[in-house]
This record gives C-alpha cells, structure tokens and sequence, in this order.
C-alpha cells in the first residue's frame, strides 16, 4: 500500500487502530536516520540529518558548510543567527530531511571540551538568545529544530555512562536556563536528551527533567528523542516523557520489550500512546502527512548562502591584539607576505557530527591570492599536521571467501553493515621525505594489529571503550614514534577482524563491526625543515602571517583535548615564536573553536580568532586581514592564561573508572568564576578589538527602582569617532550588591545589543530588563528569589571593560515559580 495524503488527520483515531507493533514501531527508528512507517495506516516515513552547522548525508552529495556555532555566538548578532538558521532550512530541503538535529545549547564548562565549538558560549543567557533566533529561522523553513543535548553534557569522555552530579542552583542557573530561552522563546519542535545520566538518573529517563521541569514548568508541549544510542530504558524512559529512539532498529523498544512492559503493570496503555501521538504530532509538524516524499540528496550550492557564511565568518573573527594597527594589512604599503602554517588546511568545522563534506572548502592561501591579484608576492612556508596517504584495502568473509579489493585514499576503515566483512587488512607504503622520529596514531574499535615493515606497532585486542567514536571517525587516538629515514619505502599493514559489541545502545553494534584509523604526524619536520624554511620566509617578507589551529580530527565529538596548546607537542607554538623572532611584523590566525594558551603573546604584534569559520573561511579571513570587513567580533568564551586557571580544572572530566563528575564550582563557570580571578584572565568574556574606535556614554536607567513584574529599560548613545564603518556590542550585566546568606556572582550579563556605525554616526541603543534579571534559584523553597536591597547595573563593552555603573534598588523582596 502507498501513501496519499491525508486531510486532516485524527491522531486519537490513528492510535485506537494499531496493534501494540504498530505502536512499537513508531517509538523508534527504522534505520540511522528514518523512522517507521506504517503503511496500514498511512503514517509515512521521516527523514532527520545531522547537524548543527551543515547536512551531513550519506551518498558522497555536497552540503553548505556554515560557521560553527560559537563563531556565530561571537557575533553577538541575533539578527545573523536567524538568517542562518533560515539558511540551514534551506539547505536541509535538499537532503530530503525534515528535522535537523540542533541547535547545541550547553555551555562551555571548560575549555578543553571536545564539542565547545558546536555549542555557543559559557553564557546561558547569550547561548539562550542566539539559539532562539537560529530556531525560529530554521522551523520558518518548515523544518524542525531538535534543541540538544538535555542536559549537563559539558564533556566527551565517558560519555555514555557518566553521571554528572551538579547543585539545582547550578543546574537552573547555568545549565538549564539556555534550555529554557529556547524553548520558552522559540518553540523548537523537539528536544534531544544527552547520552550521560543527571543527579544518579540518565537523561532519558529522568522525569525531574522532562516531566517536571520541560513539560510541567516550562509549559513545552513538543517531541523528545533520544541521542543516537542513549535510550537505556523501556517503561522508565516512556514514563519520563521521552518519545523517540535512535536510531532504528530499537534496541529497547522492540515488539517484545513493550509489550513485556505492559503485561507487567510496568507500562500503561495511557503513556504509550501519548508517547505515539507525541510521534505522529511531530510527523505533522514537519508536513510529512501532506508530503510523504523523501526526495534523493541533491547539492544546492546558492550564492546567497556563499554570501551569508562569509559574513558570519568575518562578522565572529575577533581581533585580540592589534600594535601599531598591524591590521588591516594595505595593500598598497606592502609587497611580501609570509604565509605560514596551515594556510592551505581548509578549517572550517569541527570533527563528529558538526563535520560537513562542504560544497566549497576555501582555504586562506586562495582567499589570500584572490584578494592581492598578484600585486602582493605571497611566500608560503607549509607545515603538515597530518599524513595522507593511499591504501589498499582486502576483505574476507567468515568461510575465508574474498569479499572485495579496493584502493582508498586514506588510512581508515568502517564496516557495521549486515553481511560485511570479517577480516580486512590493509596495506600500502610511505616513503618520507624528512628523517626523524616521527608520531604514529592508532584508534581502533578492537581485534586490530598495525604493522611498519612486520614489526608490530600497535595492537588491540577486544572492543574499544567509545565504538561509536571510532566509527564516525572522532576517536581520541594512541600515538607512538617511530624512527624513519628521507627516502627509504615502509610498508604499513594492518589487520582487523570483527568486534562484537554486544553492550552498544546501538542495534547494528550488536552484529560484527570492523573500524580503525591510522595516522603519520610529521612532527620533526618542524625543527628538521620546516621552522627554518618558516624563518627564512619570514625575513624575507615584509609581514608574517602564522596560521594555527585544530583541524577535525583535534577538536572534534568523541573525545576531550588534554590541554589548550596548539598541536603538536607544542610545535606549533614554537614555530610562532621562530617567526616572530625573525619578523616582529608577525601576525597570529588562529582557527579553533575553544581557548587556546598563548606562550608568544607578547611576541607577535597581531593576533586574530577566527574559529571555524565553514566553507568560506579563507574569504572570511581574508576579508578582515585587508579590511574588505572591520573585526566586531567579541569572546563568547573567556580566555584564561594558562588551563590550571579554569574553574572546572579540579573536577574535569572527573573520575573515568567511576564514572562519576562532580560539579564542583556550582554557578561560577566562565567570567562568573574569572570576575573574581582577574588575574587568571587573558582575554574576558566579550572582549574583542575593532579597526574604528567608539564613544559609549549617556547610559540612563528608566527607573531607580524595581518591583515585581515590571520591565525597566537601560538607554546608551554609542558613536563612531574612528575614521571607517564598524560595530560595537553594548553589554549589560547586573550584580546584586553584597549579602552574606547568598553567594552571587558580581555580575551576570542579562542583555546586550548590536549597533553598526559609519563614521561619525551615533545612535542610542536600549536594552530591556525584568524581574529574571535581578535573580537568583533558592534550592530551599525551588523558586526564583529576587531580594530587597541595591543592584549595580553595568553597561560595558567587555565583562572587564565597564563604561558606566548605575544603580537601582528593589523595594521589598518576591520570589516567582520558575
């Protein structure tokens, strides 16, 4: 039976005529990413995709790469936000896929978080309102925001099994409030719980989240799915309230599993089918009743979305240091560049969900020799991160048969499909071109040997402890070195037979699966070749330019970083100091979605943040290098000196053999905890340079006085008295004056605005603040607490740099229901 569309569907109806199987079959997925049709019935297929910044698909098609989201957070641009969650709409019509699985709202906990760069900030406030935004763009294109991961998944290790113990305040506070912005503000279609449990329960089953707190408090009256394996329950996580499993085929909610439930009183036939009328409602919100098609994947590469990554790349770049107004470079004053490092590295995304096979991957170099037309000669000093090299890949069944022989261009492999290989080797030969004793990298799900001219290098036997990781290719990996001579071949072999994961939350990890990665880092070519090839291009040019950063596989889903150093080994910091020694005209880009520590910061006279800009980058960056674009960007992240600094420092990622994270320093992550470390700090939170100055005055408060219920307006004149167009961020934070029965921050941002200015050009910007703005959670009697006394009311353009102080008193003291 086909499907036709239906009219008006009768959902109560729908549901009185299926059979528990039936019912079953929509509590979970049928494939990685469709859920289950029922023909019968005419309940049709639907379609989700990954991810936050791009559609990552399956068949090789190309996608539109847009910037990560803290990129997009360091715009401080609500109106950019919705532009491109509207564009991401667009883009995911291509891809035949109704639901896109993002936003990312958890904040920044610490600085070496794996997936940092998906979320926006460690400010819940400017996450919360940014992500509105991207969510109300995105589902005006019909298609549904899946807001994730819910709740207090701040890290990558351990991340299937750690119960992350953290206050109520803490949570209310910090890690729930991004949460409920979005949701309260935006309405996103459905809600994404997180892999790790919460206080002693996993997420998808813990009803103080989302019964309690997301359907009861907040009034969210939408669909909840799982992450992709982390349902770990039948009846408790359909009782909390979490509708989907994902992916298919179930795992928990099969057939027989439901139906156990039921016979046993643990499950009633009330919650099942509100749990599949959750499922139906959300078939019909993405239209799918009207429209059953699931389109093939088609590469749309429109010049408007070009357009718009390039301006949200240039718009997030952040100028830390600029001496002597080294930047922009004119082009008419120059006549060498030194462009070293990653120039020709295409970063544009972070690694795991967030990677994109990007229509465009447009690297510095070519934006650089684009932009100077030849006028300028460009000395390129390459340094190479990681190896790329061909292989052969043989594949045997069990009975010994040969499947297939294929070449491939990298050294990886994944199988988890039905009927797929049993034993691979792969082989092939490197020949260096440098001697020394270089890194080699190893991930593997398990059972894998690797081979260097028959002498084993690595070898793991069993399953890995993240199979999931491996798989999509974002493990962390194990790293030897081994002694190689320029010129002379090595051959490389590994061996892989198939792992059974009988205890993965993924059904097609229960069958055999094979995957492994292997990797060369050429780490002596910085001391043996490269520093002094980088040197020497350096003297010889009238600028430097240094390009750093983390590609896909360093910062990446799957895995923590260890530190905040550049890679590798600290090679790369030791290349900007060589540079910077022979040219004190040296310019630092850098390309991560997290802080980074900055040994030469004193040495070099430019430094530029730019992220992960997406397919554009090298435009992007090109853009504000020669001022085509004046930097505006401001931290959505604070910079701390060194990692030891960090709030979290003592408690993350926790104790990995209990699986246990404490979340020790409560409410003071980010600039809450730095405000009070001042010392600590390299960079604020909100911090950013401009190639134009500003004027910040006039700041004027509605009212001296604050009750309950009522909204007070701040009003602040911001002119341009530099000499070219730019954009300044008015910030404005609140800090309760001091009491000793409750600990507060000194203050807390709650609210900001952007202004664009010509030269000359002035205008007055107002910011709205309510009663949410002056309070505080009270674990002891669960509400907001507003108390009686004096409140300052900051108005900066940093969390450190405050243009004026104002002050306002609330009369007599109210708690509100959160």
């Amino acid at each position: 039976m086909g499907f036709s569309p239906l009219d008006t569907p009768d959902f109560e109806h729908l549901v009185q005529q299926m059979t528990v199987a039936e019912k079953a079959l929509l509590l979970a997925g049928s494939s990685f990413w469709e859920t289950n049709p029922i023909e019968r019935l005419g309940i049709p297929q639907m379609k989700v995709s990954d991810g936050p910044n791009g559609a990552r698909v399956e068949h090789g098609v190309t996608s539109a790469c847009f910037p990560a989201s803290v990129c997009l957070a360091a715009t401080f641009d609500e109106e950019l936000a919705g532009q491109v969650g509207k564009a991401l709409g667009q883009e995911k019509k291509t891809k035949g896929a109704r639901v896109l699985l993002g936003p990312t709202v958890c904040p920044h906990r610490h600085s070496t978080g794996g997936r940092n760069f998906e979320s926006f900030s460690e400010d819940p406030l400017l996450t919360g309102l940014l992500a509105t935004h991207y969510i109300k763009g995105l589902q005006s294109q019909g298609v549904g925001a899946t807001i994730k991961h819910y709740a207090v998944n701040e890290q990558e290790s351990n991340r299937f099994s750690m119960d992350a113990h953290v206050s109520e305040r803490a949570l209310r506070e910090i890690y729930l409030k991004s949460f409920e912005i979005s949701i309260k503000n935006a309405n996103p279609w459905s809600v994404m719980t997180s892999y790790n449990l919460v206080n002693g329960t996993h997420a998808d089953a813990s009803d103080f989240l989302l019964t309690e707190v997301l359907r009861n408090q907040w009034g969210y009256k939408g669909h909840v799915m799982s992450d992709w394996g982390g349902t770990n329950s039948v009846a408790d996580s359909l009782d909390a309230g979490h509708d989907l499993e994902m992916p298919g085929p179930a795992v928990h909610r099969t057939v027989d599993n439901i139906q156990k439930a039921l016979d046993s009183g643990a499950l009633s036939v009330g919650t099942l089918d509100q749990r599949v009328l959750a499922n139906l409602k959300l078939l019909e919100q993405c239209n799918v009743f009207n429209d059953p098609s699931i389109p093939p994947e088609k590469a749309v590469d429109l010049p408007e979305h070009r357009a718009l990554i390039r301006k949200v790349g240039a718009g997030g770049a952040l100028l830390l240091k600029n001496d002597e107004s080294i930047l922009p470079l004119k082009k008419d004053k120059i006549r060498s560049i030194a462009m070293i490092g990653l120039a020709k590295e295409f970063l544009g995304h972070g690694g795991g969900s967030a990677a994109v096979n990007a229509h465009r991957k447009i690297t510095a170099y070519e934006a650089f020799e684009e932009a100077v037309g030849g006028s300028i000669e460009l000395k390129y000093a390459e340094v190479n991160i990681d190896g790329k090299h061909g292989f052969s890949v043989n594949c045997w069944d069990a009975d010994g048969n040969t499947q297939e022989t294929q070449q491939v261009p990298s050294s990886s492999f994944r199988s988890f499909e039905s009927g797929g290989p049993s034993r691979v080797v792969m082989s092939g030969t490197y020949t260096p071109t440098v001697s020394g004793k270089h890194y080699i990298s190893f991930s593997t799900i398990g059972n894998t040997t690797a081979y260097i001219n028959d002498e084993e290098v690595f070898k793991y036997e069993g399953k890995s402890a993240d199979v999931m990781a491996v798989l999509m290719g974002v493990a962390k990996e194990d790293q030897n070195r081994y002694d190689f001579v320029a010129g002379k071949e090595y051959k490389i072999r590994i061996e892989a037979r198939t792992v059974r994961d009988a205890e993965s939350p993924l059904s097609f990890l229960s069958s055999n699966v094979i995957g492994f990665n292997f990797g060369l880092v050429h780490q002596d070519l910085f001391e043996a070749h490269l520093v002094p090839e980088a040197v020497e291009a350096a003297k010889a040019s009238d600028v430097a330019v240094v390009f750093v950063g983390n590609t896909s596989a360093w910062e990446t889903e799957g895995c923590d970083r260890d530190d905040m150093n550049l890679p590798k080994d600290g090679s790369l910091d030791k290349l900007i100091l060589s540079v910077a020694e022979a040219n004190p005209k040296t310019i630092v880009i850098n390309s991560t979605g997290s802080p980074i520590s900055m040994p030469w910061i004193l040495d070099v006279a430019g430094v530029l943040q730019v992220w992960f800009p997406g397919q554009e980058a090298g435009h992007a960056i090109a853009d504000v290098v020669f001022g085509d674009a004046c930097p505006g960007g401001k931290l959505p992240v604070t910079f701390p000196i060194q990692l030891s600094d960090s709030p979290a420092y003592e408690n993350f990622p926790g104790d990995l053999e209990a699986n246990h994270v404490e979340y020790k320093e409560g409410i003071y992550i980010g600039y809450r905890y730095y405000d009070k470390k001042s010392e600590t700090v390299l960079f604020p939170f909100g911090f950013g340079l401009s190639y134009t100055s500003f004027d910040v005055s006039n700041a004027i408060l509605s009212s001296k006085t604050f009750s309950q219920g009522q909204q007070i307006h701040i009003t602040v004149d911001t002119k341009n008295i530099g000499d070219r167009n730019g954009s300044e961020t008015i910030q404005i934070y609140v800090g309760a004056s001091e009491d000793a029965s409750v600990d507060r921050p000194l203050k807390e941002l709650k609210g900001f605005a952007k202004v664009h200015l010509a030269p000359g050009e002035k205008k007055t910007v107002r910011v709205s603040l309510d009663q949410e703005s002056f309070a505080y959670f009270d674990e002891a009697s669960k509400k907001w607490v507003v108390k009686a006394g004096k409140y300052m009311v900051s108005v900066g353009t940093s969390s450190r740099d405050i243009h004026a102080t104002l002050e306002i008193e609330v009369e007599s003291r109210f708690d509100f229901n959160p």
